[in-house]
């Protein structure tokens, strides 16, 4: 892997971090978002990611290929006196595990850190090497 390359990984990967960080202050974001009886409840928002190939077959980084709602039973509540209840008195909350986004959120943070870390360590490289060859 070249040292372009390296930069080009590094910078896919924050990326990666950056747009799952996204997701995740969007999923807190909504973590007490009720919806009337009847609709559909939010639904927490995950990133899928997978490695990008370069023209020589080589991994060159990771890509994000899509972002899907996490799937599972909403939590009904027992809220008469909320505006938004059903008839039966039930609200809707929405499929967000506070504690999981919590930890997601510090994995997506340390990821985008080492990914900036690797660009960075790759440029002091690229400059020391300009460095010995300007002598």
């Amino acid at each position: 892997m070249g040292l372009f390359n390296a930069i080009d990984a590094g910078v896919s990967g924050a990326t990666v971090s950056k747009i799952w960080l996204d997701a995740i202050s969007d999923n807190v974001a909504n973590v007490n978002t009720v919806r009337p009886a009847g609709e559909e409840p939010f639904r927490a928002r995950m990133v899928v990611v997978s490695a990008k190939s370069r023209a020589d077959g080589q991994a060159g980084g990771a890509e994000v290929t899509a972002i899907r709602s996490r799937n599972g039973d909403p939590e009904r509540v027992y809220d008469p006196t909320n505006p938004l209840a059903g008839p039966d008195g039930y609200i809707t909350r929405p499929d967000v595990d506070l504690s999981v986004e919590m930890t997601n959120m510090l994995i997506a943070q340390r990821s985008y850190q080492a990914n900036l870390r690797s660009v960075e360590s790759a440029r002091d490289m690229y400059r020391s090497a300009l460095q010995i060859g300007a002598k």
